[in-house]
């Protein structure tokens, strides 16, 4: 039977080192890192694309639509992935070779969509904007139809006291 320590290190000795990155893409940026790779190792990489909201100073929740676009290449330049990805998920690849890999990310958002604060914020706008126009018309159209119907009344009169003066009726 193992004792605990050396089941502790048995147990290490099967964990295989693993490496993490946390950072931020602006919109229109692209990321790239240079990873040297053993032939026949799996890379798994999971990401989580999420807006930033300015007025709140804090993440938006994900956005339908926003999500990454993961390329990678391996030391000869050869592409092995290239792949657009929803707003939230994992890719995984393979390498082939041994050498520099390069891994490079960029969101597939415009600098319009995330300029406004986000999708939500744009269509609010929108939609006041276009209530507002509306209202402008609709008292526009009101008042027209009243200058008509005033006109009309005016011009009946007018007409009516100059055929009288002219004794035709």
């Amino acid at each position: 039977m193992l004792s605990t320590p050396a089941g502790v290190l048995l147990l290490l000795a099967w964990i295989h080192p693993s490496y993490a990155l946390y950072f931020h893409i602006g919109e229109t940026e692209k990321k790239c890192f240079i990873e040297e790779i053993p032939d026949e190792t799996m890379v798994i990489g999971k990401y989580r694309t999420q807006l930033w909201d300015k007025q709140t100073s804090s993440f938006l929740p994900s956005t339908p639509g926003l999500g990454m676009h993961v390329e990678i290449k391996d030391p000869d330049t050869k592409i092995i992935l290239s792949r657009q990805y929803g707003s939230d998920g994992r890719f995984t690849f393979t390498s082939h070779t041994p050498g520099e890999h390069q891994i490079c990310l960029h969101s597939n958002s415009t600098k319009m969509a995330l300029f406004a604060g986000g999708k939500l914020y744009r269509e609010e706008r929108f939609r006041m904007t276009s209530e507002s126009t509306n209202q402008r018309v609709l008292w526009w159209s009101i008042a027209q139809t009243l200058i008509l119907i005033i006109t009309g009344i005016w011009q009946m009169k007018h007409l009516k006291s100059f055929f009288e003066a002219k004794k035709l009726v």
